[in-house]
């Protein structure tokens, strides 16, 4: 790992590490998320289907991959990628017929264009904001024309928070609460177009509004 990716990628790894059994654990599906969230990742996989094209997605951030096996459910060619190796671990056992690697968003280790799609599901919030033009430089690089991109974070003004201990263990965490227009500024800096937004209040026991964010890569085909 090269100082460019930072301590950050070293202390999300082993935090995720540490409590990957009991993270596995408390969230094992998608059918505990809100129906919005759910819809909106129904809405990608739609998206990713109409574009055409045989370039798989990337859930990038995929901890035990059960977003992962949803994408798959409705007919995406997927595969996940995480920090963590034992969220892989424990992601290949849960997935079998899904496949799984180690690595970081900051450097996919991917070829160019070989991706019809990305999804960043609340994992951003781990990055400092001095990496985020660097993770989207890499998002535009992987994805081909017309390659579709969904994010997902909890929005905020700026704000970071750190955590030290989650499901007892010991960890550290920092969590960093974005404006979705200074994101979507940051994307449309890095080549993407915006498609849309949207900000969703919070509710079961959510404690900061989410925002998704659909852009994707300018279509040359068209």
């Amino acid at each position: 790992m090269s100082d460019l990716d930072g301590e950050f990628l070293r202390a999300t790894r082993d935090s995720y590490d540490a409590i990957a059994e009991a993270y596995a654990a408390e969230f094992p599906d998608v059918v505990g998320r809100p129906p919005l969230d759910r819809a909106v990742l129904s809405a990608f996989a739609e998206s990713v289907r109409a574009r055409g094209g045989t370039e798989p997605v990337a859930d990038v951030g995929c901890g035990p991959g059960q977003v992962t096996a949803l994408l798959d459910s409705l007919g995406v060619p997927v595969f996940g990628v995480d920090v963590s190796p034992r969220m892989v671990a424990l992601a290949g056992r849960a997935h079998p017929g899904l496949r799984f690697h180690v690595g970081s968003m900051t450097r996919l280790g991917l070829p160019d264009r070989s991706l019809g799609g990305v999804l960043a599901l609340y994992s951003l919030i781990h990055v400092p904001d001095s990496h985020l033009p660097l993770v989207f430089g890499e998002f535009r690089r992987v994805l081909a024309d017309g390659g579709q991109l969904l994010l997902a974070f909890q929005t905020g003004h700026g704000e970071r928070e750190h955590l030290a201990e989650r499901f007892g263990r010991e960890i550290s965490l920092d969590y960093h609460w974005r404006d979705p227009e200074a994101v979507a500024g940051l994307l449309v800096d890095a080549g993407f177009e915006i498609r849309a937004r949207m900000v969703l209040e919070p509710d079961d026991g959510a404690k900061r509004p989410r925002a998704f964010l659909f852009a994707r890569t300018p279509d040359a085909r068209r």
